[in-house]
């Protein structure tokens, strides 16, 4: 009988290894864009880069700002393993003053499911 389990056992170790599954893995160029001192009405386009590091289809499945005055934009295809894709933040330049804003990220990379990235500036009168 030990000799029966011990072969069972045997038998079935390299379908485990063999069991582990594929991730996604999403690493950003940069988690922050300061976009400095800019002109109001001047363009508030910013991409956020990022590559698949995992080995399985990344998935952003969702994009929010921390207000309406920020327009994020999601690539709607899944991202292939070692390809990269681009985050879009629009922010209004006809807001004057000192910005500070979050885009939530929400993924299915199982180690990073919500990332917080930021964007900051000041926006200046047109002289």
């Amino acid at each position: 009988m030990k000799y029966f389990i011990l072969l069972a056992i045997i038998a079935l170790s390299p379908t485990c290894i063999l069991a582990q599954e594929a991730n996604s893995q999403i690493k950003f160029q940069t988690e922050s864009i300061d976009y400095g001192s800019i002109e109001k009405g001047s363009t508030g386009l910013r991409v956020f880069i990022f590559e698949n590091t995992g080995d399985a289809p990344l998935i952003i499945t969702n994009v929010k700002s921390s207000c309406g005055c920020t327009i994020p934009k999601k690539p709607e295809a899944p991202v292939a393993p070692g390809e990269k894709g681009e985050i879009q933040v629009n922010y209004d330049t006809n807001r004057l003053g000192v910005f500070r804003k979050t885009i939530t990220v929400s993924t299915n990379d199982p180690n990073s499911p919500i990332i917080a990235l930021k964007i900051g500036g000041t926006v200046l009168a047109k002289e």
